[in-house]
């Protein structure tokens, strides 16, 4: 029993002890638990003082890892479309352009500034030039991807919808904009040019439709090239606004990536295309909804090429509904000249060329429904075999032709279903495997990112309300010398009679002397076919 009491006050002391210990680590957890998120929020509203003082470094201030390596760029430059100005925020006003509208979603933060202005000492410099008569819905999405690519200058040869009023105000207001209008001055310009003189082109002379368009580019192009000259250019490329350069092998998505890595002897790059393939017949956006394109011959193993032949044509006269021989840039140096629309050349050397193994043209034809009347409108000859040889220069086109001059609605759609669209899945499942199909989504992602950004609103809603006196009257007069082409074709087909062209014209003026001789242009040429295999 005595025993007993003396131990009975060491139990109690000890769980006292103990209850003590506990209370103690639990308040002091508490109190650690209160204070985290305290000094949490304290560093935040340290480090977001700093950043607003200048202390942190901001994109816009991160240079040197947006310039292409070699592009020479210094250290307070910034990347184009990252100026400071940022648009103040704005009703939109409506515009006939509902496609090119602005999203609410958040997409592309640093196209802060639409009009992505390029420090005058980045390099290279490359230019685009194109003949067109497109509206802003077609020319604003190919003309600002293009500038994401690097491309700083462009020479616009424009007439009909491209020409208007409307239209050409909102283009001339564009920096490193260039617009050449249709005008009668022009052409007189032109029918004094050397090209008249020599052989190289001669072949495609006083003929209608595609090769007299074939001649305008050519002349366009060596237009172009003055110009670009004059603008301090190192490259000029001649595309079409249903075209997309895509850069792929580069060390980085971008066109002066690829072009600053092309050896210095090198005069010339050929990009071989690639042709959409649309996979239904209500396509309205090519650029943003087509994914699927056709490779080329020349980025493709010859036996799976000619092994997938036939099933890649589907009963149409070639593999590529149109050209398959890409289109080409040429370094800006003397004695530069076109080749045709999809070649250059030099008067006094056979130029270096080379062929890009994984770059290439994402050509985006036939991709709506309405190119078969388009195309069929702007054309005066009549729909039988024989005459559209004249007109044409590839058997798609001249049966596209004939279609859409003879057929019904109804029978245009079963047969553009059947020719171009692309609706047996696993035929293309097939093909996507072989890799002569193949998925590109970039140009898709970037022209999408740009409008979500309201680049395409913000150039409209910037340019000024009016034209000057002088290009108000060069718009007018290049729009109605359009209208009037298109009415004299619409009527010549009506009845039978084939226009004279603009060529003739050059006939009765004497403008032909002893011709020179050059190595023939290069047209528009459809890929090889089985019997060159055999």
């Amino acid at each position: 029993m005595p025993s007993h009491h003396l131990h009975a006050p060491l139990r109690s002391s000890t769980a006292t002890s103990t209850t003590i210990s506990t209370q103690s680590f639990t308040s002091r957890l508490i109190l650690l638990l209160t204070l985290l998120p305290l000094s949490l929020a304290a560093l935040a509203f340290i480090l977001q003082w700093k950043g607003n003082s200048g202390f942190m470094m901001d994109p816009t201030t991160a240079n040197s890892r947006w310039a292409p390596q070699g592009s020479h760029i210094k250290n307070h430059e910034i990347f184009p479309g990252m100026e400071l100005s940022v648009l103040s925020p704005k009703a939109h006003k409506s515009s006939d352009c509902s496609s090119l509208g602005r999203s609410g979603a958040p997409s592309f933060p640093y196209f802060r500034d639409w009009k992505f202005d390029f420090q005058a000492n980045l390099r290279p410099k490359i230019c685009i030039t194109t003949s067109t008569s497109a509206g802003l819905d077609q020319i604003l999405p190919w003309m600002f991807y293009h500038k994401v690519m690097g491309v700083t200058t462009f020479f616009l040869f424009v007439e009909g919808n491209a020409a208007s009023p409307n239209t050409s105000k909102v283009l001339e207001s564009i920096p490193g904009v260039k617009l050449i209008y249709r005008t009668t001055e022009l052409e007189e310009q032109q029918a004094k040019s050397r090209i008249w003189n020599e052989t190289w082109l001669s072949s495609f002379f006083y003929k209608p439709c595609n090769y007299e368009l074939f001649v305008k580019q050519s002349l366009n192009m060596e237009m172009a090239i003055v110009m670009a000259r004059d603008a301090g250019m190192d490259w000029i490329l001649h595309l079409d606004t249903d075209e997309l350069i895509h850069p792929a092998g580069a060390r980085e998505y971008s066109l002066r990536q690829l072009l600053l890595d092309v050896p210095g002897n090198v005069d010339m790059v050929v990009f071989p295309n690639y042709e959409s393939s649309i996979e239904r017949d209500d396509i309205e956006d090519p650029f943003g909804e087509v994914s699927m394109f056709k490779k080329n011959y020349d980025h493709l193993p010859k036996d799976t090429y000619f092994g997938m032949y036939k099933e890649s044509t589907r009963g149409n006269p070639n593999y590529f509904l149109t050209y398959g021989n890409g289109k080409s840039a040429a370094r800006v140096q003397d004695h530069l000249r076109p080749n045709g629309a999809h070649r250059w050349h030099n008067y006094m050397k056979t130029p270096n060329e080379v062929k890009l193994e994984e770059a290439a043209v994402l050509h985006y034809t036939y991709s709506k429904f309405s190119d078969l009347t388009s195309r069929r409108d702007r054309c005066g000859c009549k729909p039988t075999k024989e005459d559209v040889k004249r007109c044409f220069m590839l058997d798609f086109d001249r049966s596209a032709f004939i279609i859409a001059s003879t057929a019904t609605e109804e029978e245009m759609r079963n047969w553009y279903r059947e020719h171009v669209v692309w609706g047996d899945k696993d035929l293309k499942l097939k093909l996507l495997k072989k890799s002569i199909l193949t998925r590109i989504y970039s140009p898709m992602a970037i022209i999408q990112g740009l409008r979500e950004s309201g680049v395409y609103s913000s150039v409209i809603q910037s340019a000024p309300t009016t034209l000057s006196r002088d290009k108000f009257l060069a718009s007018v007069d290049s729009s109605n010398s359009s209208r009037t082409v298109a009415s004299e074709s619409m009527q010549s087909r009506k009845t039978n009679k084939s226009r004279e062209n603009q060529a003739t014209a050059r006939k009765v003026l004497g403008l032909e002397t002893t011709a020179v001789s050059h190595e023939a242009a290069v047209p528009p040429l459809s890929p090889p076919g089985l019997l060159v295999e055999a």
